[in-house]
């Protein structure tokens, strides 16, 4: 690697990247937030890495969910507090039913840039540049509002500094203590039509604490506390680079700004500069699989050169319609690397699509359908599926049609609040790891 830097991706073609005007005021606020403390630190990274290299031999789970796009103005404790709570009752039930062990990380403190089809935006005859979230832009349709201001780039790694250190402190604090996972129910639980089933996973998880606290004659203190880990695509390369450095007592560079920073299905391409940016980092990286082809067999080569356990999860996402077909070919193709990679289900972006008004949605079923046809194409071709990416909210929101209480296209209006993807949400989550669960155990 003695030929790469974290300026390395600037002299390659490099897609989905915002133009900004005054680039003098880009280098400024890139040198800002280099010089700032990091978001999170290498030993951390290297923790992850360990666990993710467990999932890939079937002995933990990743789950990794959160926001499709955080917004500044959602740095808020209810907000933060709500999406932390719902990954948490996710693991919870995954745990119980797969009797593995969860990682849990999420698309929080950092999901702030997203990629887009088109770099501007007409309407009513109006041109603008597109909207690429709250780390580059305003999603309002005004001139002053859609130019690039690299000022957000601080801005952004300010809000990512305030979330991680509530997350940190809740769960210090025991938000996340097991003895009481009951404190962790948000307002609605008790009137989703799977309440009683995640109260019984409640009660026995509690009730076998108890037991095990009566032999031990005394608390299990591990059990108050969880590992938390963050993940967000990697898509601002100016971003990313300002926080990435070398560590004491460590080899090589750490992308500091998450924990799990992955690339998306539209940035793969093996000569682009999200490749060349990620193959020179040493954190555990992931790649979205499913709308771009992608030669595996040199993608590997490149980002998974050594093979490390833990270095390399692959996110595919298929869609319903496409997933028997397409997921094998994937599991062939890297069998016949001989390299082992974790490989993910994100059943959430291959089955967005529009009503005939025009409004973006996801169906339960799709989602469900596509993860049940993962799990059961990874168990025939002797391959373990390890995780399950999905985009939740911690709220009672209305984007994703389906689920127990068969919200439908009507009400979707209800409490649409997603600005770009739509999200599960709070009952649609537990129920999908209840599901998901019961298909794994």
């Amino acid at each position: 690697m003695t030929n790469w830097k974290p300026t390395s991706w600037q002299d390659r073609p490099t897609d989905h990247q915002p133009v900004y005007v005054d680039l003098k005021a880009l280098d400024a606020a890139v040198d800002t937030v280099s010089q700032l403390p990091p978001l999170v630190s290498s030993w951390e990274i290297e923790a992850l890495k360990t666990q993710l290299g467990e999932a890939a031999s079937g002995k933990r789970f990743l789950l990794q969910a959160g926001d499709c796009a955080e917004r500044f103005a959602d740095c808020r404790p209810e907000h933060i507090t709500g999406q932390l709570k719902v990954l948490l009752q996710m693991s919870l039930v995954l745990v119980h039913s797969t009797k593995r062990r969860a990682i849990r990380v999420g698309r929080i403190a950092g999901q702030y840039a997203k990629p887009r089809s088109s770099n501007d935006e007409t309407v009513d005859g109006v041109t603008l540049p597109s909207y690429r979230g709250d780390l580059v832009n305003d999603i309002a349709f005004e001139e002053s509002a859609r130019i690039p201001n690299p000022d957000r780039i601080v801005q952004g790694f300010e809000r990512s500094a305030m979330t991680i250190n509530f997350i940190r402190a809740l769960i210090d604090g025991g938000f996340a203590d097991l003895h009481h996972p009951e404190y962790w129910d948000l307002g609605f639980v008790e009137h989703s039509p799977r309440a009683s089933e995640y109260q019984a996973i409640v009660e026995s998880i509690a009730e076998s604490l108890r037991f095990m606290e009566t032999l031990a004659g005394e608390s299990i203190g591990a059990i108050d506390r969880v590992e938390f880990f963050t993940s967000h695509e990697g898509l601002h390369l100016h971003y990313e680079q300002a926080q990435t450095r070398q560590v004491p007592r460590r080899v090589g560079w750490y992308n500091l700004s998450c924990h799990f920073p992955w690339i998306g299905a539209r940035t793969v391409a093996v000569d682009g500069g999200h490749v060349e940016f990620f193959r020179g980092i040493q954190n555990p990286i992931g790649v979205k699989i499913g709308t771009h082809d992608v030669e595996i067999e040199k993608l590997l080569d490149v980002l998974h050169p050594d093979n490390e356990l833990g270095r390399m999860t692959l996110i595919h996402r298929y869609g319903v319609d496409r997933v028997t077909d397409e997921l094998p070919k994937l599991i062939e193709a890297v069998q016949a690397t001989g390299k082992q990679v974790l490989f993910v289900c994100d059943p959430m972006h291959g089955n967005t699509k529009k009503t005939e008004s025009g409004i973006k949605t996801r169906s339960f079923d799709d989602i469900l359908g596509e993860l049940e046809s993962s799990i059961e194409i990874h168990k025939q071709m002797h391959s373990t599926l390890g995780g399950v990416h999905v985009e939740v909210c911690g709220q009672n929101v209305t984007e994703c049609t389906g689920g127990a209480r068969g919200l439908d296209e009507s009400g979707l209006g209800d409490l649409y609040e997603t600005l770009v993807d739509p999200r599960l949400n709070y009952e649609q989550s537990i129920e999908l790891a209840l599901l998901v669960g019961q298909k794994l155990g």
